[in-house]
Parts: structure tokens; C-alpha cells; sequence
């Protein structure tokens, strides 16, 4: 019996062959990007060392900006996980086809991202040793959390997102790791067999698996919108002139999408062009997520107006002059850069052809990470450096120091996913061969 399928599409064999062979294949390529990423990492933690070594002002940091790049950064990481769990859990919710051949890459993503930004409040937090103080529990010291603190709330949030977001992608990847397990030989089969825990693709543990994820992923959409609510709570409980808004909330989750859906084309370009996916990766992917990366630039477009007319309509002296004060003065660069970068960059995705051009794709979501890691810095700067009272205003000056750790956090980032496509599948077996014709559907088509 002969399997007619169409033209250009993988048939199930296909899938299971062309994932399995980007486990353990790395080339000379591959090893001068680890190269590079180790030794940028390495120089972030000799910054982290002389930090420690000489004090937390080796970062810059003075009366009155004592939240700076660090807590951007913080936010930045946080906010580049969110598109990870969308992908996975709304979509999969949603029922999205074309979610399936990118979404393992996106938790991956989510994972490591959520993994980078817990180090900063060990970073900023100077002396990192005593950072278990945070945590609520009974202890010798009668020291409490204070629970008013949206800094413990970030505890919790931050936690809570990386449990359910490393459950949601373990329980992802049995039946592909089971996939792994059986073309494996010595040392890695045991690994790949303890990892699968003892998956068969029987019927009922396909049953008890579906019920898992889709549990799962019921659980993980409300994170999406509360744990980055939760870290806007930094900014929107304080009185700070430009934090104290109501807007924060929604504000935080649209650009944590819009962030993280850009960080999400940036890692799946690449490996669609050196793993050759083009069969899986289509256009269709890609230009849904551009839509999604217009569609969310749209609604931040929106919520910056609104920043801006509130601050003018309200009559409040101290915002108007906030606001004046982030566009005119010694941070103006960075508030027209995001501007640019956030509002009129992505409006070329309203035409399909530069939508589906990879270069144009990866050139915009460059610009789109820049111009969110600028917004979280126009927020937190230029609102601590201008306060109400004109004797407290004081300008951030950045150190080599801070700004080579932060260079270290995307190193370390690139780092774990590096790692990861290295030793498990980047693109989902199980999924992927859901969404192709099923073989026999076309049987009839080869009966001569």
C-alpha cells in the first residue's frame, strides 16, 4: 500500500525523523555561539563578584534612583516569559493549530526567562545571602516578611509561575522524551527512560495525559494575567509621580505578550533556517505571530496615549511635570527610542509581505526587545530622578559594572536554551503529527 501525500508535506515518520536528528547534532557553528555566550556569562559573574566585593554602589546607584537597571532588567525577563505560557496554555485552550510547532520553544523560553529574572533581587538585593529573609516561616530571628511589600508579592508570583510553568512543560515533553528513549543507546536511553517515566503511548495513559494538560493549561492562563499584575504592584502602589496608575496592571501584561511573542521569533527564525524546518515553521506561523506582535504594539500605542493625556487632563502638577520632565530632559533618548521602537517599527507588519520576511521579522523583534527594556527604564528611572522635590533630583549614570551583569543575564539566558535544544526536542512530535493528514486518510488515493 502506497501513502499519497501532498506535495512538500512531512508524512508522521518524517516528523519523528527530522526531530529527533537536532538532538546531539552540534557543528563547529554551535560551539562558537556556546563559546561566546560562556565568556560574556563569565564576565557577568566577575561584574556579580566585584559588586559583592566593593559594595552596590560598583552599579551606579545613588540617592535617589535606587532601583535602576537591575529591577528594569527584572521586569524585562519576567515579561519575556509571558509569551510562553500564552502560546501554550491559551492557545492550546483556543484550540490554535498553528500554536503547535512553536510552542515547546516558547516554554523553554518561559522556563529560562522566569530562571534569569529570579536572579535579579539576588543581584539588586546586594548581599544575595541573605535573600531566604523573604521567604515567610517560623524562625529564631522573630523577623517577619512585611506582606504589605509588593516585593514579597513577587516572591509568590514569581514562584508560583515557575512551578506551574516547569509542570506544564515536563508533562509536555513525555511522550516526546518516550520518542527519544527508543532511538537511544547506553548511558543516554537510561537518562531519556527515567525522564519518559515509563510512557508506552498506551491508550489510557493518552487519556490520563490529555486530562493532565489540559488541567494544566486551565491552571497556567490565569498567571498569565496575574503574576505580571502582580509586578506592576511595585510601581503602582508607590505615590511616585508617573507609577501611581491604575493602568499598570493591563498595561504590564500586553507588553509582557508583545515582548515575549518578539523573543519567541528570535529563537524559532534560527532554527528554522539552521535545522531546517521549513516544513513545520511555515509562513502561516509566522505570520500569525506578527499579527499577534502588531495587534499587541496597537494596544501599547494605546496605553501610552492614555499615560500622556491622563497626566495632562488630571491637572496634577507633579505628572504633568513627570511626564514633561521623561521627554525633554536627560532620559529623552530613551523615551523617543521606545516610542519608535514600541509604537512605529511593528506598523510595517501591517503589510503580509515584510510579515513574512524572515530578515525584516528578526530586525523588528530586535527593536521590539529594545524598545520594551527602554519602557521598563523610562518607568523606573526617570520617575525616581525626578520626584517631587527639586532638591532630590539626581541623574543614573550606568557602570561598567551593571551593565556587564545585565549583558550576563542574556548570556545565561542563551545559555539554558542552548543547552536545551542540545539534549531534548524543540519542536513537539506528539503535536506536530496532530495537526498533518492522517495517513490513512489518503491510503485509498495509492490503491491502484
Amino acid at each position: 500500500m502506497s501513502v499519497a501525500m501532498r506535495p512538500g508535506e512531512p508524512a508522521w515518520a518524517d516528523v519523528n525523523r527530522d526531530v529527533i536528528r537536532t538532538v546531539g547534532m552540534p557543528g563547529n557553528t554551535y560551539f562558537s555561539w556556546l563559546c561566546l555566550v560562556g565568556l560574556i556569562l563569565g564576565c557577568g559573574v566577575a561584574a556579580w563578584a566585584w559588586q559583592i566585593w566593593t559594595g552596590i554602589g560598583a552599579a551606579g546607584k545613588r540617592t535617589p534612583t535606587m532601583w535602576a537597571m537591575y529591577i528594569t532588567t527584572f521586569v524585562f525577563w519576567i515579561g519575556i516569559g509571558h509569551a510562553g505560557t500564552l502560546i501554550s496554555a491559551v492557545l492550546y485552550l483556543f484550540r490554535a493549530k498553528w500554536r503547535t510547532s512553536i510552542y515547546r520553544a516558547s516554554e523553554a523560553m518561559t522556563v529560562f526567562a522566569v530562571m534569569t529574572a529570579g536572579l535579579f533581587p539576588l543581584i539588586h538585593a546586594g548581599r544575595m545571602w541573605f535573600a531566604y529573609w523573604l521567604m515567610p516561616y517560623p524562625n529564631q530571628r522573630y523577623l517577619w516578611p512585611n506582606f504589605k511589600s509588593p516585593l514579597v508579592w513577587d516572591v509568590f508570583a514569581i514562584s508560583t509561575y515557575l512551578t506551574i510553568s516547569v509542570v506544564f512543560f515536563i508533562v509536555g515533553l513525555v511522550p516526546d522524551v518516550a520518542a527519544l528513549r527508543d532511538n537511544a543507546t547506553g548511558f543516554k536511553k537510561k537518562i531519556y527512560a527515567v525522564i519518559a517515566l515509563g510512557w508506552e503511548g498506551s491508550d489510557s495513559q493518552w487519556r490520563h495525559y490529555r486530562r493532565a494538560y489540559g488541567l494544566l493549561a486551565a491552571l497556567a492562563t490565569p498567571l498569565v494575567l496575574s503574576v505580571h499584575s502582580v509586578v506592576s504592584f511595585d510601581f503602582a502602589m508607590a505615590l511616585v509621580p508617573g507609577w501611581h496608575s491604575t493602568l499598570f496592571a493591563p498595561f504590564f501584561v500586553n507588553g509582557a505578550i508583545f515582548s515575549g511573542f518578539a523573543m519567541v521569533l528570535i529563537l524559532v527564525l534560527p532554527m528554522r533556517y539552521i535545522f531546517n524546518w521549513y516544513a513545520y515553521i511555515t509562513d502561516k506561523h509566522l505570520d500569525a505571530m506578527a499579527k499577534l506582535v502588531l495587534v499587541t504594539s496597537l494596544i501599547l500605542t494605546y496605553f501610552y496615549l492614555c499615560e500622556v493625556f491622563t497626566a495632562w487632563y488630571s491637572g496634577d502638577h507633579f505628572e504633568r511635570a513627570s511626564v514633561f520632565a521623561k521627554a525633554t530632559k536627560q532620559y529623552a533618548w530613551a523615551y523617543w527610542g521606545m516610542y519608535f521602537c514600541n509604537s512605529i517599527s511593528p506598523l510595517v507588519f501591517f503589510w503580509r509581505r515584510i510579515r513574512l520576511n524572515t530578515v525584516w521579522l528578526f530586525v523588528i523583534s530586535i527593536l521590539v526587545l529594545i524598545g520594551m527594556w527602554l519602557e521598563r527604564f523610562n518607568i523606573i528611572v526617570p520617575g525616581l530622578a525626578h520626584d517631587f522635590y527639586p532638591y532630590t533630583w539626581g541623574t543614573y549614570y550606568p557602570t561598567v559594572t551593571d551593565s556587564t551583569i545585565i549583558a550576563g543575564s542574556f548570556a545565561w539566558f542563551f545559555l539554558l536554551f542552548l543547552g536545551f535544544i542540545r539534549v531534548m526536542p524543540s519542536l513537539s512530535i506528539v503535536e506536530v503529527k496532530e495537526v498533518l493528514p492522517h495517513p490513512l486518510k489518503h491510503a485509498h488515493e495509492g490503491h491502484h
